[in-house]
């Protein structure tokens, strides 16, 4: 698989950011000043801030205690605010972006709001960004811009941009500067304020600004709306790694982990409510637990608490070589409803990238890690991450990539080529792999995935696997597809009645991406 790769940074190398000029209002006209907001006029538009985003901040870890909260609830005022109108979110970037809206699409309906298809059915559209690389801020501001005609046919639209990039000075100031039509900018971290934001807004009519800079409490027993058969749900929040070319630990903040009690409820819960899949989420899963003081429990003991709960298939995602340890790997190979699918970000194969990368392990230890996980559960699929051109890779540290893909035989990988972004070490680094060769190293890594993702697909032909009937294929609407227990796509014939059941395939073709089988077993007689 492939995500976008361009990398199109308008920064030189080693240009460095004067971070704190993005917000200084020294030559601003202040309007108003109470309740803890200030309220600015700059280029004919009133800009309303109670909170502003801070690179310097964002890169401090405090050892405040995380609070949980359990006691959220729509004000009263608001509980009737959105009846009669629409809404619309649409979503950029990663599962935890996925997770955030269904959370915003969950208070937006306790306010009396419905969902809109369109944009143009919409009272409120929302922005959910995503700040892992360049081009996906380039999109973002790229659909603001057609979104502004429609801010100018209807002015009393609610246009907000949330999510990770509202995270970033640069970003807000961009927006403040050249996007002055959009009316509200929140962050990651205030998302359960989104009735109190929407509310300034709508009243004040003045683009209003409230990004926290430092992580917040957990927040439990938010609403959320799911659609679909999978549910997500998130058992932490932040990362700590600080990995040179992530933008994450500053959009996200620390990590922070949700009560073993809190997550094995909500599951339990969802288990109730008849979903077939869950997906732990965080950006770190491996990490939980590490900051509880109270009490001694890990990642692996979550799975172990959750594979004992009555719901078909458990995924997780995304995992950190350095914290998956063997108390994980001993509960996975245990199996059940543990689905056996890892995705193990190796991101290069090379020691030396992995050290400027400050991915805090080596190619060996990553190696053997996939040997244990081998050794452990047989059949096991694994996927992973990749980078390309990363500043200084040489020919040779590429190759030691490429080596270790085919040692690993990954049935699949996110492969990108580098994309500096602002305010990391790694955008201060000479970037001094040519474009060109870039290119061609990850022309050369698709081509050895493709090559290795249909041969373990063509090793899967005759077997008869258990597959989850997702839906239709995206790209024949008569043929259906979903997913086996490893995550292979599959697809195969059959009533849309399957949609949602757990069924028995028998794989007849192999191709790159995806199987073709047919049903067998109970499925397919009574079809």
């Amino acid at each position: 698989m492939e995500r976008d790769s361009s990398n199109r940074s308008g920064a030189t190398a080693g240009e460095a950011k004067d971070y704190a000029k993005y917000f200084d209002f020294s030559t601003a006209k202040i309007i108003r000043e109470e309740d803890g907001k200030t309220a600015y006029r700059i280029n004919g538009r009133t800009i309303q801030v109670s909170s502003a985003p801070s690179h310097r901040d964002e890169k401090k870890r405090g050892k405040q205690e995380v609070e949980v909260h359990r006691a959220f609830g729509i004000l009263e005022d608001m509980a009737g605010f959105g009846r009669g109108k629409s809404y619309h979110i649409r979503t950029y970037g990663c599962q935890m972006n996925e997770h955030d809206t269904e959370v915003m699409r969950g208070m937006f309906e306790a306010m009396g709001y419905e969902q809109a298809d369109e944009y143009a059915q919409a009272d409120v559209i929302l922005l959910n960004t995503c700040a892992i690389r360049e081009n996906a801020e380039d999109k973002v501001f790229g659909e603001l811009g057609h979104l502004k005609k429609l801010k100018t046919e209807r002015p009393g639209l609610l246009l907000g941009v949330c999510g990770c990039m509202s995270q970033e000075e640069t970003v807000v100031s961009r927006i403040l500067q050249k996007h002055a039509f959009v009316d509200l900018v929140f962050g990651t971290h205030n998302i359960h304020r989104l009735p109190e934001l929407l509310r300034d807004a709508a009243h004040s009519r003045e683009l209003v600004v409230e990004v926290w800079s430092k992580e917040g409490d957990i927040i439990e027993n938010l609403p959320k709306k799911r659609e679909g058969l999978r549910a997500w749900v998130n058992i932490m929040y932040g990362c700590d790694k600080f990995c040179t070319y992530c933008i994450v630990p500053y959009t996200r903040g620390k990590e922070r982990s949700r009560r073993p009690e809190d997550v094995l409820a909500e599951v339990r819960e969802l288990a109730r409510q008849g979903f077939q899949e869950i997906t732990l989420l965080g950006q770190n899963v491996n990490a939980y637990g590490k900051d509880f003081e109270d009490r001694t429990y890990r990642f692996g003991d979550l799975m172990h608490d959750i594979s004992r709960i009555a719901v078909p298939r458990v995924r997780f995602t995304t995992s950190h070589p350095r914290d998956f340890d063997d108390r994980l790997i001993q509960v996975l190979a245990q199996g059940g409803n543990l689905a056996e699918h890892i995705h193990l970000p190796v991101q290069s194969g090379s020691t030396e990238v992995l050290k400027r990368m400050s991915r805090k392990y080596t190619r060996e230890s990553y190696l053997e890690l996939v040997r244990k996980i081998k050794a452990a559960i047989p059949g096991a699929s694994l996927t992973s991450d990749i980078i390309v051109g990363f500043p200084g890779e040489t020919d040779e540290q590429f190759e030691e990539t490429m080596s270790l893909v085919r040692e690993v035989r990954f049935d699949s990988a996110y492969t990108f080529i580098y994309s500096p972004r602002a305010g990391t070490p790694a955008a201060g680094m000479e970037d001094n792999v040519p474009e060109a060769v870039k290119k061609e190293r990850l022309r050369r890594l698709n081509d050895l995935l493709a090559v290795l993702g249909r041969e373990a697909n063509e090793a899967m032909v005759g077997q008869t696997v258990e597959v989850l009937v997702e839906g239709e294929s995206k790209t024949r609407p008569d043929v259906l597809s979903g997913r086996t227990r490893t995550n292979k796509l599959v697809h195969l014939d059959g009533p849309r009645s399957l949609v949602g059941r757990l069924v028995q395939v028998k794989v007849t073709e192999a191709h790159s991406w995806h199987v073709r089988g047919e049903l067998v077993g109970d499925a397919a007689e009574a079809v």
